[in-house]
């Protein structure tokens, strides 16, 4: 591992727990982001999804932990979603094992009766979403004056998520000597300011976003009548009875009515969603893992915490209102050296949504209207609009042919 994490400068702890993970080679973001960690800098890293984020600061959190003296929480992990904080947290276990630190999870949708025993035994790292970290710091069950190290994960999404003000409330309970690891899978402005707010000089890390870092992924979109989509879709599972497939709908009913008519079809299928108890979304989730199910069916938000290997098929029932989120949703797939394949339903209404990920994905997607449920019209509007913005382009669309003839008229008195 001399060329690979060694050269991170971790101690033998660490090495010896990737190794025993089958860990040989950091990723760029595990590259470029750990080794600034370690020398004690704050640290601003923008990466896609499923780069490999949660080693990047749950390594070196580990190592500086491991170093100090017990007594109270002395990291502090804030995640977007339940599913995404249980991941980070199992990533400290697994990444620990060789130290003697404590960690717990905070989190709503489960009872708390056991989180706030756990917090009485004495936690070292207390992974938490926003809400429910706020509810028992309220009630004096949590306290953050310890903090040595701060963590935001999936920044972007808690501020899609609404919430920026209870984030806001708890940093100002967690001492201003501390390190801040800020992570987020893009940049807006509301992130920016954030982050302008929480660090202090970081080192800023960023890894390409653009889906052209993962060539394995064959890319398509499908042209289909938003009435006709359930029906495109049970064609392709049947189609493929062997594919582990994530679907991704835009709204929560709409995924609940999706996994029903798949049911309906004999294709074993589960959902996951905010409106889904905690309970419920594990199960679904450990049941799409162990391959009980073959298709899951998620929303964006619900989807951060989604970590499992060996899906096959990425599959936007409903484009993505902002473009970004095709990536992460894509990057789903493709994962470990493997190939994937990621299909687009596109609707007419849906073309602009097109052309925005198109544009991010710096390429055209692959038209594929070999089922039979291909929209024409959908298809010769979308070419149309290709076309248009080949024209070149003037004030007023194509240049206009210069006007020779009047002028010659007048000169020869012909008018």
């Amino acid at each position: 591992m001399s060329d690979g994490f060694a050269a991170l400068s971790l101690d033998t702890a660490i090495l010896g727990a990737l190794e025993h993970e089958g860990y040989t080679r950091p990723t760029e973001i595990q590259s470029l982001a750990i080794p600034h960690a370690v020398a004690g800098k704050d640290v601003l890293a923008i990466a896609p999804t499923g780069t490999g984020k949660t080693a990047a600061f749950t390594i070196p959190l580990l190592q500086k932990l491991s170093k100090g003296k017990p007594g109270g929480i002395r990291a502090l992990i804030l995640a977007p979603t339940r599913e995404l904080a249980l991941q980070v947290e199992e990533a400290l276990r697994a990444y620990g094992r060789n130290y003697k630190l404590r960690s717990a999870v905070i989190m709503g949708g489960v009872g708390e009766n056991p989180q706030i025993q756990a917090l009485k035994r004495g936690v070292d790292i207390l992974v938490a979403t926003p809400g429910r970290l706020l509810d028992l710091m309220e009630r004096k069950f949590v306290k953050l004056d310890k903090v040595e190290v701060l963590v935001l994960d999936e920044a972007d999404r808690m501020l899609d998520m609404g919430f920026i003000h209870d984030v806001r409330r708890i940093c100002t309970q967690v001492p201003k000597n501390r390190q801040t690891l800020f992570f987020s899978a893009t940049m807006p402005a509301a992130v920016a300011e954030l982050a302008n707010t929480l660090c202090k000089d970081p080192a800023r890390v960023d890894v390409d976003p653009t889906p052209i870092e993962r060539p394995r992924i064959e890319q398509k979109v499908m042209f289909v009548d938003q009435r006709k989509k359930q029906d495109l879709l049970v064609h392709l599972l049947k189609d493929d009875p062997s594919a582990m497939v994530l679907v991704f709908s835009r709204t929560k009913h709409r995924a609940d009515r999706i996994v029903k008519k798949l049911q309906q079809s004999k294709i074993r299928a589960g959902a996951i969603h905010s409106n889904k108890t905690q309970g419920a979304r594990q199960r679904a989730l450990a049941d799409f893992a162990d391959g009980r199910t073959r298709v899951l069916v998620a929303t964006d938000i619900a989807a951060r915490g989604i970590d499992v290997d060996g899906i096959t098929h990425v599959i936007n029932f409903d484009l993505s209102d902002e473009p970004e989120n095709h990536v992460h949703r894509i990057g789903r797939t493709a994962r470990a050296g493997a190939s994937g394949v990621a299909i687009s339903f596109c609707d007419r209404e849906e073309l602009k949504k097109l052309a925005a990920i198109e544009k991010i994905n710096d390429t055209a997607l692959m038209t594929d209207d070999s089922h039979p449920f291909h929209e024409t019209e959908g298809a010769r509007a979308y070419i149309a609009q290709v076309t248009q913005a080949a024209k070149p382009k003037t004030r007023g669309g194509w240049p206009k042919p210069k006007r020779r003839g009047r002028g010659r008229m007048r000169r020869n008195g012909m008018r």
